[in-house]
């Protein structure tokens, strides 16, 4: 999956969504109120803050930080919030302890470690409980209650890593599974749509050349004969059609009128398209297309060419006019002109 751009775990799970943050809240809050509910005994104070600073930090970091899996650095500090926290901690509260609650960075990392392992970082989640129990059986033997003691109240927030730990090997599988998936339907969306696009606009060629051509056809066929000027609609209509093909991106009625009337002059003119399918900005084909069509305009005998080049091109596109004067006019990218 993508690192951080649209196939992400967090998206699948909703961690980037507003419900998430105000979890996110919730649990800071819930630190705090733990933290500061179990005061009792506690000697010297500053500890107690300062991991709850650290826990709120890890909270915030564990939705936010990017990467899919989690990037390595981000594991990393997530991996010694609980030691740390435990350890700032025990080294305050009172022998015995006043509360069970003042075990709370225990549960409070633990939380953290089960979205590691949901990102894709369990082992050093894993890692990361380890050490904390560690640190809560050194401080129990330490204190002279015990070691088993330390393992005991320590031992149980393993439960719920455990369960996320198989949640993870379940959900991330599932979750490249759902992002192909959505591929595959958004190619296969895609291919429709430009399937649909063909047949639109052969249905509306096929319109255009029916209304177009139809007519003269059947007087070809039916009669009467062909006069001068239809013989000269004949030619223009003919002349038309070709420009839909080789010049799609030339077609619009403007330029198409002033063609018509120089070609009626007996101008010989010429359209071209190699762009092969690349579409132009709206204004600078609008300019391309005024200033064409002023120039055909201008035209009373002659031959003229107008061109788009291939996108790669340094010249957009370009004029060639051979009347009772030979000139080219070259378009830049931005439509502006060289002067002829």
């Amino acid at each position: 999956m993508s690192a951080d751009q649209g196939e992400n775990i967090r998206d699948l799970l909703g961690m980037r969504s507003r419900a998430a943050y105000w979890i996110v809240g919730f649990y800071i809050l819930a630190a705090a109120t733990c933290a500061l509910s179990t005061l009792d005994g506690v000697d010297p104070v500053w500890p107690i803050p300062v991991a709850v600073c650290a826990t709120a930090a890890a909270a915030i970091a564990v939705v936010t930080a990017p990467g899919d899996p989690l990037h390595r650095r981000w594991a990393m500090a997530l991996t010694t919030v609980g030691p740390i926290t435990c350890g700032l901690v025990f080294s305050a509260v009172p022998v015995p302890l006043t509360s069970p609650l003042q075990t709370w960075p225990l549960g409070m990392s633990v939380a953290i470690y089960t979205f590691m392992c949901v990102r894709g970082r369990t082992l050093m989640a894993w890692i990361g409980l380890g050490s904390s129990i560690a640190i809560a059986v050194l401080w129990a033997a330490l204190t002279g209650q015990g070691a088993a003691y330390g393992l005991s109240f320590s031992l149980v927030n393993a439960a719920p890593l455990l369960m996320s730990t198989f949640f993870a090997f379940t959900i991330r599988p599932l979750g490249r599974s759902i992002f192909e998936l959505r591929r595959q339907a958004t190619a296969q969306t895609a291919t429709e749509a430009a399937a649909a696009a063909v047949l639109d606009e052969r249905d509306s060629q096929l319109a255009r050349l029916d209304a177009l051509a139809r007519p003269m056809l059947e007087r070809t066929v039916f009669g009467p004969d062909l006069t001068p000027d239809d013989a000269m609609a004949c030619i223009l209509l003919e002349a038309d059609l070709r420009d839909t093909l080789r010049a799609r991106g030339l077609v619009d009625p403007v330029l198409q009128e002033s063609v018509r009337a120089a070609r009626r002059r007996g101008v010989g003119v010429v359209l071209l398209d190699d762009r092969a399918g690349v579409e132009l900005p709206a204004n600078v084909r609008s300019r391309i297309i005024a200033s064409a069509a002023e120039h055909v305009d201008g035209i009373v005998s002659g031959s003229a060419t107008v061109r788009l080049l291939p996108a790669d091109r340094p010249v957009l596109a370009t004029i060639l006019v051979d009347a009772h004067e030979t000139y080219r006019v070259e378009y830049a990218h931005d439509g502006s002109s060289s002067s002829p």
